[in-house]
């Protein structure tokens, strides 16, 4: 009897595997299906990691070659690998606001998120009983509505970087179109980190032009923690992540765009345990097809807490993003976000009026690490609030007639020693790729501007000067500006 039950052990133990291996086989069929790539009895396609951080890349194919197939306009999200941790998205966090309460100081978490990625440092817990759904959106806070979606310009932008070891090994290229205020934000930030903040051995332009391929993607960790940990209000991060797995399932007015719904979450109470969990998944934000700006965004928000990004809208229906001539653009209240980390619509204005216990005016006095200096052609402007016109370092965003650069000095002590600021140099980026140098700027603010003709506009026809040079003078007025050789622009 125990022999004829030896006989049919063995057929029960081949079944139990065959039917285990069905199971892996139709998990990794979704997983090559979302990336573009189908399994077949006679050909097999595997994805290979890419080297150094981050999960996998572009894959090559195994065996005989398929035959050429039309790459999609958007490519496929870079995925996080399973097990990597976090907490994936609901339906009520991509498709309304979820009121946050605050989390105690300290607060950490013992389960398998603590696990995450072997980082140091404590991780916080998005509990969802911290969740509850207030009537309006995500998509229209960020929209004004729940039908849009981000367009492929978007869907496309990522932090790509200049070549290292070059003239622009600092530089992010940014396209023109509506992601580029994002990009010019965030690389003022790396501009801080890699002229003042790292240590090294080179000095001014030097520390900025001798880089490598990984000490970029450690200034854009640096920059992107730095950004978070600001809307975060100093005691938390969030970061938002894509994965394999589908966590939302469409329903009622809510559109799919196949890259929300795979969201997982990530939360930090220690802002150097964030840096590095970044860097260690750099390319989910540098990577071709990591979907970047978007997941920055994202990230933003939640760090930010989207209760408090309301609040800070005082509770208006203005969208977080607007559409102009076609394009989606970033609106006052993104950018007083990535530079203040309150997503306030009048934060960057110097005529704001005072809120609750006068932090309007406390705003507009507080020194940042990094400033902002804008100014139009088109109509006259609110002056920047004097705590962005005067950082604690010399860099700013430049917003100048809708378009975004960046401008900065090399000498930590020109903002901070009034004798430094008689004749001194500024050096100008403008993101687009036709810049193949960094635009040295001279800056006299002792010139004799009282001879020229104070009857005549500046900005006349007939005496139109540089955008960029306008704004300069939002901050130095009556300054006179060499661009020593080079033909102005911007």
């Amino acid at each position: 009897m125990g022999d004829r039950e030896a006989e049919h052990a063995v057929p029960r133990t081949e079944l139990e595997e065959i039917a285990s291996k069905i199971s892996d086989l139709n998990k990794w069929r979704e997983i090559f299906s979302f990336h573009g790539l189908e399994i077949s009895n006679t050909t097999h396609q595997r994805r290979r990691g890419s080297a150094g951080h981050g999960p996998p890349g572009a894959g090559e194919p195994v065996g005989p070659p398929s035959p050429p197939r039309t790459p999609p306009a958007v490519p496929r999200p870079l995925l996080l690998p399973p097990g990597t941790g976090g907490r994936p998205i609901s339906l009520e966090m991509a498709m309304r606001i979820a009121s946050e309460q605050e989390a105690e100081v300290g607060e950490i978490i013992h389960d398998p998120l603590a696990q995450i990625a072997q980082i140091s440092g404590a991780v916080m817990e998005l509990n969802p009983a911290h969740l509850s759904p207030p009537p309006q959106g995500l998509r229209k806070l960020l929209f004004g509505n729940v039908f849009h979606l981000f367009s492929c310009e978007w869907a496309k932008a990522y932090f790509r970087f200049r070549e290292p070891y070059s003239d622009l090994a600092y530089a992010l290229e940014a396209e023109k179109g509506g992601t580029r205020a994002i990009l010019m934000a965030v690389q003022a930030h790396i501009i801080k980190y890699l002229l003042f903040i790292r240590n090294t051995e080179y000095t001014h332009l030097e520390r900025l032009c001798r880089i490598s391929r990984q000490e970029q993607g450690e200034a854009l960790a640096a920059a992107l923690a730095d950004t978070l940990w600001a809307a975060g209000g100093g005691g938390r991060a969030v970061i938002c992540l894509v994965t394999a797995a589908v966590h939302v399932t469409p329903s009622g007015d809510y559109k799919a765009d196949h890259f929300t719904e795979r969201i997982q979450l990530f939360e930090f109470c220690e802002k150097a345990a964030a840096q590095e969990f970044i860097f260690d998944h750099i390319n989910c934000f540098k990577g071709e097809g990591s979907h970047g700006v978007i997941l920055f965004l994202y990230s933003l928000l939640f760090s930010r807490t989207l209760e408090r990004v309301q609040e800070d809208l005082d509770c208006t229906a203005t969208p977080l993003l607007k559409f102009r001539f076609g394009n989606i653009t970033c609106t006052q209240a993104v950018l007083s976000l990535l530079l203040t980390g309150r997503a306030s619509p009048h934060e960057l204005d110097g005529g704001q009026e005072p809120g609750p216990g006068g932090r309007g005016v406390e705003a507009g006095q507080r020194r940042g690490p990094v400033g902002y200096l804008r100014w139009g052609r088109a109509r006259a402007e609110r002056q920047v609030c004097p705590g962005l016109r005067t950082p604690r370092l010399p860099v700013w965003l430049c917003g100048v007639s809708g378009r975004h650069g960046v401008l900065f000095g090399t000498d930590s002590l020109l903002l901070s020693d009034w004798r430094t600021e008689r004749v001194f140099h500024l050096y100008f980026y403008n993101g687009q790729p036709q810049q193949t140098e960094t635009a040295r700027l001279t800056i006299d603010t002792h010139s004799h501007h009282w001879e020229e003709a104070q009857s005549e506009d500046p900005s006349s026809p007939g005496k139109r000067r540089p955008s960029v040079e306008m704004a300069i003078r939002t901050k130095w007025a009556g300054a006179t500006i060499s661009w020593n050789g080079t033909d102005p622009f911007f």
